[in-house]
């Protein structure tokens, strides 16, 4: 019997979600006001750091399954930092609290500095209604 691959692992969405965040990010720090175009990407940057921080024991759970617990260690650590800032950015944002969203958004560019997302992308613009499923939640 051969492999199964799941070509939408929890891995794959993070790559997409960590480059649809810098891309938001990037745009975000494009908007001269604070009117919904910039509601939707700071709503979008919160929803895909929830959806990345709620992904990370589902890439650990092989890792675990081999023993390898220094690394399944390893890799939360390193995203351990993704709920606590989404938390904080769904506030910001919720609140109309623009300058914690601007210092969050710095923080965010920060801890992805080296993904590089190139301008032909396929990416589209995701965040588009985001104000809207973070207000649902």
């Amino acid at each position: 019997m051969s492999r199964v691959i799941n070509p939408d692992s929890a891995g794959k969405q993070r790559t997409q979600l960590t480059k649809a965040i810098v891309l938001a990010v990037r745009e975000l720090a494009r908007q001269t006001d604070t009117g919904a175009a910039a509601r939707d990407l700071a709503a979008f940057i919160s929803i895909a750091l929830q959806t990345i921080s709620d992904g990370i024991e589902a890439s650990v759970a092989a890792w675990e399954k081999r023993d390898y617990w220094v690394k399944a260690d390893k890799f939360r650590m390193e995203w351990a930092w993704a709920a606590p800032t989404a938390q904080k950015m769904r506030t910001a944002v919720l609140a109309d609290d623009w300058a914690t969203v601007a210092a969050l958004s710095a923080s965010i560019a920060q801890k992805f500095g080296k993904i590089q997302v190139s301008e032909n992308n396929r990416l589209g613009s995701p965040w588009i209604g985001a104000f809207k499923r973070l207000n649902a939640k």
